[in-house]
């Protein structure tokens, strides 16, 4: 599968989420949050070719493990380290960088940092250096905030602004639709393979454009027409600590619709309503509600309140299920 995620940590510990994207010709790597002990679930290589780090907030159980991912990236230059934080995000990392002794850091440190802070209306960019001890914050400028704030090789990243007594930021990944031969149709026409195929998948024909199949000569643009096929990509959210409220829940449902796969926190049953309120969480139903209207192919529930451990996590999953069946816990669990 082109688009494949695995949400880190188990029942009651800290979670992040990792998500890569496999194109034939590269595999970008996305982590979301980084709790205490997650960067320790992947190999040493995955941490280092992570193309961008997403930061939902920034208590303690989502940036608790980011020490592990700072001394192994640290030092990387090419690419640059992509962060991406709330408002008030790049102080606060500022102040991590800072929070080490630097004494023998020297010019021949190459680390390169970007952080961007999605804010409501614009996103800044601020670049920071290994080899000046991360001492200087140097802004890099901002641009305006759109609902993709990044575009990679064959994905768009999406933010969105949640409420938990400070900006959370929920995440969208979409893998961008596919373009394959059928090979079926192929068969029966009895083509070969061969260095057409690639062809037909590039840039538009034109309409004079012939291509060799065979000995015969054939029209890439008719070929185009009648070969190709466009699947619909996959897609992950991820959403974690926020209040299902009822203007959240009716803004998901609007930007979330038909999302593939939804990644979301439940922390409580619908019993301790009032300490979800409290504590600016979710229950198990508002979160299946919101799938229900969303028409999201699968929700998988996470960041669980560990008071529900041992016996009653099971409860809390019918809790989900009776309003939205394609409900699980993730994968391992």
């Amino acid at each position: 599968m082109p688009l494949s995620f695995r949400v880190l940590g188990g029942f009651g510990e800290d979670n992040a989420l990792y998500v890569t994207v496999d194109t034939g010709q590269r595999i970008s790597r996305l982590m979301f949050d980084c709790g205490d002990g997650c960067p320790h679930s992947l190999e040493t290589g995955d941490l280092l070719a992570m193309d961008h780090l997403f930061f939902s907030h920034f208590h303690m159980d989502h940036i608790s493990g980011f020490d592990l991912f700072f001394r192994v990236n640290f030092d990387r230059d090419e690419p640059p380290v992509n962060v991406w934080v709330p408002p008030g995000g790049t102080d606060v990392l500022h102040h991590r960088f800072q929070g080490y002794q630097w004494n023998l850091v020297g010019s021949k440190q190459r680390g390169t940092w970007d952080v961007h802070e999605v804010a409501t209306e614009h996103i800044r960019t601020t670049r920071f250096y290994a080899r000046e001890a991360f001492r200087t914050a140097h802004p890099q400028g901002e641009r305006p905030r759109k609902p993709v704030i990044v575009a990679g090789d064959g994905f768009t990243v999406e933010a969105h602004q949640l409420v938990h007594g400070c900006v959370s930021l929920g995440y969208v990944v979409r893998e961008l639709p596919r373009v394959n031969v059928d090979t079926a149709k192929m068969a029966a026409r009895g083509f070969a393979p061969g260095p057409w195929v690639k062809r037909l998948r590039g840039p538009a024909a034109t309409s004079s454009e012939v291509v060799a199949i065979n000995g015969t000569e054939h029209s890439v643009a008719g070929l185009r027409s009648e070969l190709l096929v466009t699947t619909h990509g996959d897609s992950v959210a991820y959403l974690t600590d926020f209040r299902m409220n009822v203007a959240t829940a009716e803004y998901l449902a609007e930007h979330l619709h038909g999302v593939t796969n939804v990644v979301c926190e439940s922390q409580y049953r619908e019993a301790d309503l009032q300490l979800a309120e409290d504590a600016m969480h979710s229950t198990a139903s508002e979160v299946a509600k919101f799938a229900s209207r969303a028409g999201i192919g699968r929700l998988i529930l996470f960041h669980v309140s560990p008071r529900y451990l041992p016996d009653g996590l099971g409860g809390l999953l019918v809790e989900a299920r009776t309003i939205f069946a394609n409900t699980s816990f993730p994968d391992g669990w």
